[in-house]
């Protein structure tokens, strides 16, 4: 089944996290959000369609890959507002950690890794993801004050 819109369909836009840890050397593995939805004013060939903006995405450019969009069939749970994301001209947002839920250590052959499991702040605690506590703690220390936390 090939995806396709019609002018005038609403459409939410993805956009994607921006932590600023690596987990574990890797980047992702974590769900897309999708904002909004936007009015599709136009279609630009068969696999781009040009959004209707608000002024605070002004420096956006409106026209986006079909990849990008996510039809709009009225789900509210997959709806982040933007204000609460903070979208960047980049099509992407900081997410912020919020509390240290728990703390596991894995055994390896020859070391030990410590993982922290992390409630970010546009997620819902199960949507918590684990990061290595390592690197958590650089970035992040005012989460371990009283490192109770230990590994």
């Amino acid at each position: 089944m090939e995806l396709e819109f019609q002018v005038d369909d609403w459409v939410f836009l993805k956009v994607s996290p921006m932590k600023g840890v690596m987990r574990f050397g890797k980047k992702g593995k974590f769900t897309p959000r999708y904002v909004s939805p936007y009015r599709i004013l136009k279609m630009i060939g068969k696999v781009a369609y040009e959004l209707e903006l608000p002024a605070d995405l002004a420096a956006v450019h409106p026209v986006f890959h079909i990849s990008l969009l996510k039809k709009c069939v009225g789900d509210p749970a997959s709806v982040v507002p933007l204000e609460s994301v903070a979208v960047k001209d980049s099509l992407s947002y900081e997410d912020v950690p919020v509390e240290i839920l728990d703390l596991q250590v894995r055994r390896f052959r020859n070391k030990e890794v410590a993982s922290v499991k992390v409630w970010w702040k546009s997620q819902f605690v199960d949507g918590a993801t684990w990061e290595a506590k390592a690197a958590m703690k650089a970035k992040y220390p005012h989460l371990f004050p009283s490192e109770s936390i230990t590994a």
